[in-house]
């Protein structure tokens, strides 16, 4: 390009600013410069975003580069391209007249590339009597060679970005999927903490999670989820701590009874006797935990010992006779679904859907077998169908389970009161035994 040369567009194209100051930067090439063309048009690719083109532009470009006579775009080949509208509509996959002149646009606007009208607005080189191109009026690449240091640049800008965006997602995915486990490990072990709170905190990080976000963005929300994981991964941590010195002090003192009534282990089931079964224990020598356990079950509760008569009140404690099965599913008809073909016709079919509930909510196997033997396996799956009917009420299914036990070897529980209550919570329409 002539220094100081200065062309304007053909017709009603206007002038700009933008469009002098880029045939102004096209004046600075380096003298010897060169870049292949390829090369350069996919650093574009990469930087596009940054450049502020579209793909389509870039289809344009494509084309426009196709009709460059050489692998390497420099000064001493010229930099002018002179294709009509019709062949480079071809390249450009049969784009439009119209579209074409609107991508075009988009080029010249972004200083990609320069017009370099001819008077009359044709497109056409000028040779000499040798063939060499004397004048030529089209589009000019001068921009791309003048701009390859700084696309090169944006482009390795933009690789570094897209890989530090995978790397930071991978960690938010992974960060999130240890927070989620362990909470739910800690629940279905029901181990001691705020884990309602830690889950509505967990759940507010999810919501600022945006669909489209840069690294920046996810930077600070990974920050918070790993102090949140790193504080979970705690808890947990002391709690493996805690059970590793309560197993140390069992063994030490195994041959201790515990004598206290109300003493707790939340993670296996307790053998702890009343009084009446301890004289019953001490008449046989040969008994252990697990006979103390039997003779308990068979010993009615105090709570059932003092009505009148000794009549057994249903679900007051174990070995007790059990609600009918019509006013259970009246009261949960929830547990319907998960019998055996999606019904419940007998208590072996609500048995087994209430081990399919108790695994879903959580609870553990020795919650269960605990309740089993407390209350009866009739009275623990009618227990179960009651927590999944209520389950929007309940934290943790797990240890109110336990406690129910407890307070049902006590003889302080009764199930007929929460059947009654969730008969009149479903009303008239619940759904009938089958």
């Amino acid at each position: 390009m002539e220094s100081g040369y200065v062309t304007t567009p053909f017709g009603r194209r206007p002038m700009s600013l933008g469009m002098l100051a880029s045939q102004q930067l096209a004046e600075t090439i380096e003298p010897g410069m060169k870049r292949s063309k390829w090369k350069l048009f996919r650093a574009i690719c990469e930087a596009r975003p940054a450049l502020g083109v579209t793909d389509r532009a870039l289809t344009v470009l494509d084309a426009l580069l196709t009709f460059y006579p050489d692998d390497e775009i420099s000064e001493e080949k010229g930099l002018i391209v002179f294709p009509s509208n019709a062949q480079l509509s071809l390249r450009a996959r049969g784009m439009t007249p119209a579209t074409l002149r609107r991508h075009l646009a988009v080029l010249v606007e972004a200083g990609l590339i320069l017009r370099k009208d001819s008077p009359n607005g044709k497109r056409y080189a000028r040779r000499d009597r040798a063939g060499a191109i004397g004048d030529a009026f089209g589009f000019s690449v001068a921009p791309l060679l003048a701009r390859a240091v700084e696309i090169e640049s944006l482009a390795a800008q933009a690789v570094a970005d897209r890989e530090l965006l995978r790397v930071t997602r991978e960690r938010l995915t992974l960060c999130r999927r240890d927070i989620s486990k362990l909470i739910m490990t800690a629940l279905e072990e029901e181990i001691s903490g705020d884990w309602e709170g830690i889950s509505a905190m967990f759940r507010t990080l999810l919501a600022r999670i945006p669909r489209v976000a840069t690294a920046e963005e996810l930077a600070p929300l990974l920050d918070e989820m790993g102090l949140l994981r790193a504080e979970v991964v705690n808890m947990l941590e002391r709690r493996i701590k805690t059970q590793k010195i309560d197993v140390n002090e069992s063994q030490s003192e195994h041959h201790k009874q515990n004598s206290n009534p109300d003493s707790i282990y939340e993670l296996e089931p307790s053998f702890e006797t009343k009084q009446g079964e301890k004289a019953a224990a001490d008449n046989n020598p040969n008994a252990g935990p697990l006979e103390e356990r039997r003779l308990k079950q068979q010993k009615p509760s105090v709570g059932m010992s003092n009505r009148a008569g000794g009549a057994a009140d249903p679900g007051a404690g174990p070995n007790l006779k059990s609600f009918p099965l019509g006013l259970v599913l009246q009261a949960c008809p929830s547990i319907l679904d998960y019998g055996p073909g999606g019904s419940i016709g007998n208590w072996r079919d609500l048995m087994s859907a209430a081990v399919v509930v108790r695994s879903m909510l959580g609870v553990s196997p020795s919650a269960y077998e605990e309740a089993c033997s407390g209350m009866g396996p009739e009275n623990a799956a009618t227990v179960i169908a009651c927590i999944l009917e209520r389950g929007g009420h309940i934290n943790s299914p797990g240890g109110y389970l336990r406690d129910l036990t407890r307070r049902t070897e006590r003889g302080e529980f009764a199930i007929g009161p929460m059947l009654m209550a969730l008969v009149r919570a479903n009303g008239p329409t619940a759904r009938q035994a089958s």
